[in-house]
């Protein structure tokens, strides 16, 4: 095989990984249990073979699908703020939140048996997310835009207090109510 032909057969495998990814997020939003390996396939669109290849097991897939959210969570702060006045990036990252918790319903057994394992560090988790937090409030406080006494960990109290009673796709509307008001309740007044 010439160096052409093994380079796309890189770019294909990690081609076919993001779409397991990506479809497997879509699976497990979509569903109260746990999705099917094969079901996932399928809507990857690639063969069951191929998801065992990139992940052997169900705990595999999990763990990709929960440090890609995560990624995906703390890179989404810095690139809404790159495009987006701090309260708007805010917003719009309580949404992607909203993905990721979303996300985790479908995948939650297999998610507290890694935890519990320690294949998942639930403490780094939460650093990097109230990292990510904290980068949009401090934002927002330099610009004089969000109270000075509100922490990245009342936010993410409110957050799961919010995704715990209305909790998205089916509660949409709500969501986006309590979201609106937690953000109002942050927002500076002389």
């Amino acid at each position: 095989m010439n160096e052409s032909e093994s380079r796309a057969r890189r770019a294909d495998a990690t081609r076919n990984r993001d779409q397991l990814l990506a479809a497997a997020g879509r699976a497990f939003i979509a569903s109260d249990t746990e999705p099917s390996m094969r079901a996932i396939a399928r809507e990857a669109g690639v063969g069951i073979a191929t998801l065992y290849r990139h992940f052997p097991t169900r705990e595999d897939l999990v763990e990709a699908i929960y440090r890609d959210h995560v990624s995906g969570l703390t890179a989404g702060a810095r690139e809404l703020l790159a495009q987006y006045p701090a309260p708007v990036a805010l917003r719009r990252w309580m949404d992607l939140f909203g993905t990721w918790i979303a996300a985790k319903n479908g995948m939650l057994d297999t998610l507290l048996a890694l935890i519990e394992s320690g294949g998942i560090s639930h403490g780094q988790t939460q650093i990097e997310l109230l990292a990510a937090i904290d980068s949009l409030l401090e934002a927002g406080r330099t610009r004089g835009e969000f109270r000075s006494d509100v922490t990245a960990e009342d936010i993410a109290a409110g957050l799961i207090g919010i995704f715990t009673v209305a909790r998205p796709p089916e509660h949409d509307a709500r969501a986006n109510r309590l979201l609106d008001l937690l953000l109002d309740g942050l927002q500076f007044r002389p």
